[in-house]
């Protein structure tokens, strides 16, 4: 039994250790997700500005609201945020099953290396991969590199169409697949939300204004692509602290049971010893009185 004993302790020790690596991972994903929160309401803010500056925009370029470059024909990209790491419950798959209707018959330009490996198991065509930046401050430059392999396959006829599709973690603890239509640019939204109020003169541009309007829009991609990269970042470790937290469930269930094992144990063998010993006495008085002791005066 003592072999046992062993054994068992051996293995709650193996248990406290697992215990200590989930608290780490859930911590380290508590404070990224953090982060993230605390990161979007600029970005958002930035996106509001570049909104309004291009509402000013509009009007200085005759025709520009009216979407008339809206070719169709080369094709559909979409661009999908998935998950970097694992340890994050079925949250890639969710992803994915709520992008579903919006990847048919659509060129996947995919971001997250175990996103990566799930749509390898799917069978799904990857037509532009990269890896999602593990911590906000990596946001800005995967998102110029996503924004350049955009306009790369625009200027290439590949695509004429870009949809945006990231998760959204929800107050309630649900997740949300956020399906958005990137490009061809929808002016017509920023004609119909209006912006600050018109100005008696108007602005002094340093651009010609056809110019500006298309790096204003630009620029409105490159934020938009930011939190939309922020809010995946978030999500995937919201549910990874999910995760985190059943693995710490199922790690005090197995540490409990463990522990009433080695205590069950221990008494099995402390009865076991007992009945031992009394089975010797038993024996030794059988055989006769024990022989008195000798005393040496």
């Amino acid at each position: 039994m003592t072999g046992r004993l062993a054994d068992i302790a051996q293995r709650i020790a193996s248990v406290r250790e697992l215990d200590s690596v989930i608290a780490a991972m859930r911590g380290i994903a508590a404070s990224r997700a953090q982060l993230c929160r605390a990161r979007l309401p600029g970005v958002l803010a930035y996106e509001e500005v570049i909104a309004d500056a291009i509402v000013e925009a509009l009007p200085l370029v005759p025709g520009a609201a009216t979407g008339a470059d809206r070719r169709r024909g080369a094709g559909h990209a979409v661009v999908l945020f998935g998950a970097e790491q694992g340890f994050a419950g079925a949250f890639t798959d969710r992803v994915l099953d709520g992008a579903a209707t919006v990847l048919k018959d659509a060129a996947l330009m995919l971001l997250g290396t175990r996103a990566a490996t799930v749509v390898e198991e799917r069978g799904l065509p990857v037509a532009w991969g990269s890896a999602m930046p593990s911590h906000p401050d990596a946001v800005a430059t995967t998102a110029d590199r996503v924004a350049e392999a955009l306009y790369e396959r625009i200027v290439d006829g590949r695509a004429d169409r870009v949809s945006l599709v990231f998760p959204v973690w929800q107050a309630d603890g649900q997740l949300r697949v956020e399906t958005r239509a990137l490009l061809p640019f929808d002016f017509g939204h920023f004609v119909a939300r209006g912006g600050m109020p018109p100005r008696s003169r108007p602005p002094l541009l340093t651009l010609p204004a056809a110019t500006l309007l298309a790096r204003l829009v630009e620029e409105y991609v490159f934020a938009e692509l930011c939190a939309a990269a922020l809010e995946a970042i978030a999500a995937e470790n919201e549910a990874r602290i999910a995760a985190m937290l059943a693995a710490n469930r199922n790690v005090e269930r197995v540490s409990s049971e463990l522990h009433a094992l080695e205590r069950r144990t221990r008494q099995n063998d402390i009865t076991a010893e007992i009945a031992e010993l009394s089975t010797g006495l038993m024996n030794a008085g059988r055989d006769g009185p024990l022989p008195p002791a000798s005393r040496d005066f």
